[in-house]
């Protein structure tokens, strides 16, 4: 489930292959839909019509995707013409946050961070907060393809080398940020959303994965307000860890033991 998620999470457009109609091909559109990602193709195999998918798709933000044939040149091309369309993402005082996704020691360098820029500029010399906790660093250098760069805005594939961390501080689910915005939380009471096709209302005692940027965190139900709509419930979650987010992100509700489908809505964060 994790591996799923982290692919979506940070997205903005996806690319999804069916070569099947499937419990798996399901649970993907869902995790989609729940990440709000509603702008994709689809590439359709072995001789599944696009007749065939729509269906799945009818009320959701998927219905947007565009159907395109299973041509790796032709799709390539498409994307580098929308590419040269999308303006420069909008910066807000000059701070920027990066998830880490893989973080390791170079000789000679220190620590590295490998990670995508989730909002905002960073830029060389930064001093970022690490967080959960209270630890700070410096951006030492900053590459994006193996190329050095003053600075990286939000969307670019980044190498970090930081100074004054170590690398066991800075795993994967760490954040790194200088917005004062950002903040970690290790309880929640927040409104949540379900999806249509889950079936049972969540009770006391549930144990949950919430998922936001590279964080999949365990959290425990300890009380549910249904009020009129069951499926609109709000929720008190206690963590396993802090939850590192910005005030109203909106985080993914996991159940792992949910069988086929596992991905059973989204709450608001504190």
């Amino acid at each position: 489930m994790a591996p799923l998620f982290y692919v979506c999470s940070l997205a903005k457009k996806a690319i999804v292959v069916v070569d099947e109609l499937s419990a798996q091909l399901g649970e993907m559109l869902v995790m989609l839909q729940c990440c709000g990602i509603s702008s994709g193709y689809f590439v359709l195999k072995n001789y599944i019509t696009p007749e065939k998918l729509q269906p799945l798709l009818k009320g959701t933000i998927l219905e947007n995707y565009k159907f395109v044939v299973d041509e790796t040149t032709i799709l390539r091309e498409e994307l580098l013409v929308e590419a040269t369309k999308t303006g420069t993402p909008k910066t807000k005082n000059n701070t920027g946050t990066v998830p880490v996704d893989h973080a390791f020691n170079v000789k000679g360098i220190g620590t590295v961070i490998l990670g995508v820029v989730a909002d905002g500029i960073v830029q060389k010399h930064d001093k970022m907060n690490v967080f959960p906790g209270t630890k700070t660093t410096q951006i030492r250098s900053i590459q994006k393809n193996d190329n050095e760069f003053n600075s990286a805005e939000e969307g670019d594939r980044v190498g970090l080398a930081l100074k004054n961390i170590k690398v066991d501080d800075v795993d994967r689910g760490t954040v790194l940020t200088n917005d004062t915005t950002c903040k970690a939380s290790n309880k929640i009471q927040s409104p949540a959303s379900l999806i249509k096709y889950w079936s049972t209302p969540i009770m006391d005692g549930m144990v949950l994965h919430l998922g936001h940027w590279m964080q999949v965190l365990k959290c425990k139900v300890e009380a549910v307000n249904e009020g009129s709509d069951w499926r609109k419930p709000k929720l008190t979650l206690s963590l396993e860890k802090e939850i590192v987010h910005y005030p109203n992100d909106r985080a993914i509700l996991m159940y792992l033991e949910g069988g086929k489908l596992r991905v059973i809505g989204t709450i608001e964060l504190p």
